[in-house]
């Protein structure tokens, strides 16, 4: 099996034994059922690496703790250093050979990095324009007061120090994209193509955070019920939003700008529609949430084209990456 690189990038070329005579499955499909067996046993076990390691501690403490946030700081940094030898050992054991290397298949490249990194963050701030107008609205600061902080360095001395904004800002988007995007993608492309990758590759994502339940039930966070709800709201969000980074990380072939989109929706948070609603400047704030949505469509593809980030490595053949990437 051979597939081509869709935007005029890198090749894979997967070693498949040849078909012999006689009734049987087709090449193609026998060719595909052995990686895409290792590809989905490959992404469970790195889904499963990493949850787990968040509770090889056994620690009575809740997960905001500071001390158990270092300790799973810990973890997730050497599952996450660990993870492309997953994807090394799929390649070993399918045979599926790329042209590029492994750190540029894991979008760690300078190619196109400039525009890869702008230009998502841009569209998810765009995307975000009620809930950022809204906040706006409610900060008791102006403009001005708000660029002091932002230039002032004691602000992010004041947030490097805390562990709570670091797992949220910085540890986290970095080793979830990097686990769950940048080392998963590169291994479902070759079985199902671009297309049903981007929205397979976020279910590992989405059902790895149904593991809060597991802390809420033992602290008794609300009812039983409120908190198997609250896990299957979580999981949509958070499986919408793993196909958003999905598509980030195909389009551009960088790990940088999924990992920065990450970091600013755990700033800005679930947009507050409810409060919207009851908001005194409603009439105002409302259409600014349609609007964000509506640029975001109008933008999402034009701003995804590859002549934005060069030629991204991919293992998408020609007719399926057109489903996704075009």
């Amino acid at each position: 099996m051979a597939v081509s690189e869709a935007a005029g990038g890198s090749s894979w070329a997967a070693a498949a034994p040849a078909a012999g005579p006689g009734p049987g499955p087709a090449p193609g499909a026998a060719a595909a059922a052995g990686p895409c067996w290792a590809a989905l046993l490959a992404c469970l076990s790195l889904a499963c690496s990493y949850v787990g390691s968040l509770y090889v501690w056994g620690s009575p403490l809740p997960r905001d703790h500071p001390s158990v946030i270092k300790r799973r700081f810990t973890s997730v940094l050497v599952v996450s250093g660990l993870s492309p030898a997953f994807v090394w050992l799929w390649k070993e054991l399918t045979g599926i050979k790329p042209d590029t290397p492994l750190l540029a298949l894991l979008g760690l490249r300078l190619e196109g990095l400039v525009p890869a990194t702008l230009l998502p963050l841009l569209l998810t701030m765009v995307l975000f324009l009620g809930p950022l107008i809204q906040l706006s609205m409610d900060c008791p600061w102006d403009w001005l007061d708000g660029l002091k902080v932002l230039f002032d360095p004691r602000f992010w001395a004041l947030c490097l120090s805390d562990v709570r904004w670091l797992r949220n800002q910085v540890v986290a988007p970095l080793t979830e994209e990097l686990v769950f995007r940048a080392c998963m993608l590169p291994m479902l492309v070759p079985c199902t193509g671009p297309g049903p990758a981007v929205f397979a590759c976020p279910l590992f994502f989405g059902v790895a955070h149904f593991h809060h339940v597991i802390e809420q039930l033992r602290f008794r966070q609300g009812s039983v019920a409120s908190i198997f709800m609250s896990a299957a709201f979580q999981f949509s969000y958070t499986a919408v939003f793993g196909a958003y980074t999905a598509f980030i990380f195909l389009r551009t072939g960088h790990l940088i700008g999924p990992v920065l989109c990450h970091s600013f929706c755990n700033y800005v948070g679930f947009p507050a529609v409810w409060a919207a609603l009851e908001h005194p400047r409603r009439r105002a704030l409302l259409p600014c949430y349609a609007l964000g949505v509506g640029l975001f469509l109008l933008l999402l593809r034009p701003l995804t084209h590859p002549s934005f980030f060069g030629a991204p490595p991919s293992c998408a053949p020609p007719a399926a990456a057109a489903a996704v990437c075009s």
